[in-house]
C-alpha cells in the first residue's frame, strides 16, 4: 500500500487523547481534565467517529449528533463523550462529517487540572441534555 497516495485527511493523526484524564466532576458524573497547560486555539483531543444504527441519541446523552438534519447519531474514541456542558465552554468541539473524526480546540488558555467544558448545541432540543 502506497501511503503517499492517501488523501491528507488520511496521512493526519487520527485519535490522541494524550493532553487529557477522565476524573470525577464537580458537575457530577466524570468530566474531562487537563493533564498539563493548554494555550487557547491548540488542539486537545482527536478522535474518531463511529456511526450507530437503532439509536435514539434523544435519550443517550452520550451519543452525537452526526448529521446536518439531525437523523444520524455517533459515538466518539477517546474522552470525547465525557466532556461537560458549561454556557461558558473553555473548548469547542470540530466535528468532520466527512471523515469521521472530531477535534476538541482550546478557546483559551487552560491551566492543568482544569475540567474542560463546551456548549452542547443540541442542547435546546435533545430531551437527554433537558436537566443541565
Amino acid at each position: 500500500m502506497a501511503y503517499n497516495n492517501q488523501p491528507d485527511w488520511e496521512k493526519k493523526e487520527l485519535f490522541n487523547c494524550s493532553k487529557v484524564t477522565l476524573k470525577e466532576s464537580s458537575k457530577g458524573g466524570y468530566g474531562v481534565f487537563s493533564n498539563q497547560d493548554i494555550s487557547a486555539g491548540e488542539v486537545v483531543e482527536i478522535g474518531v467517529m463511529a456511526r450507530l444504527v437503532n439509536v435514539d441519541g434523544n435519550e443517550n446523552p452520550h451519543l452525537f449528533t452526526w448529521s446536518d438534519d439531525r437523523t444520524v447519531w455517533a459515538i466518539g474514541s477517546g474522552l470525547l463523550h465525557w466532556y461537560n456542558h458549561d454556557d461558558d465552554p473553555n473548548v469547542k468541539k470540530v466535528g468532520n462529517l466527512t471523515n469521521d473524526t472530531m477535534e476538541i480546540i482550546a478557546l483559551k488558555d487552560i491551566k492543568k487540572d482544569v475540567e474542560l467544558c463546551n456548549t452542547y448545541r443540541s442542547k435546546p432540543w435533545r430531551k437527554c441534555f433537558q436537566s443541565f
